[in-house]
């Protein structure tokens, strides 16, 4: 995974609060890291595609997982890596890469599927919310 593969990041620098004494960061800090970057996406998305919005439903992360390459340290100033690698019917993997410079930290995949807020039943993901990633997403996406 390189940086080049995405066309999104926000920067985050590491806070005290998120390193041990010996100023590394705490592994759980990274899904929240993560989720700060794709945040940021949705806004990024919005601002570009107004109409993306899905009303009455929403995403609802259902599963993650991370791989640690080096740590990151307080006061570092990382780069979050977002896209969507694969969009299905109802669901959405994002591959995350946290960068520190050029250097890997952290690879990264979440899952969301988007779902009725009332039930939280899966539901078809809108036809403008696809078109809207595939004309955002610098690579394809995989359907």
């Amino acid at each position: 995974m390189q940086q080049s593969d995405f066309r999104f990041s926000c920067p985050l620098r590491v806070r005290w609060a998120e390193a041990d004494p010996q100023g590394i960061v705490f592994n759980g800090h990274y899904l929240t890291y993560a989720d700060v970057g794709i945040t940021e996406y949705f806004r990024a998305l919005r601002e570009v595609h107004p109409d993306t919005g899905v009303s009455g439903s929403d995403f609802f992360a259902v599963r993650t997982l991370l791989e640690y390459q080096a740590p990151a340290c307080f006061d570092d100033v990382l780069q979050i890596h977002v896209r969507i690698a694969r969009l299905g019917n109802s669901s959405m993997q994002f591959a995350i890469g946290i960068y520190r410079e050029q250097q890997l930290l952290v690879t990264g995949e979440i899952v969301y599927v988007h779902a009725d807020m009332t039930t939280r039943r899966p539901q078809a993901i809108p036809q403008a919310f696809r078109e809207a990633i595939a004309a955002f997403e610098k690579t394809s996406v995989q359907l």
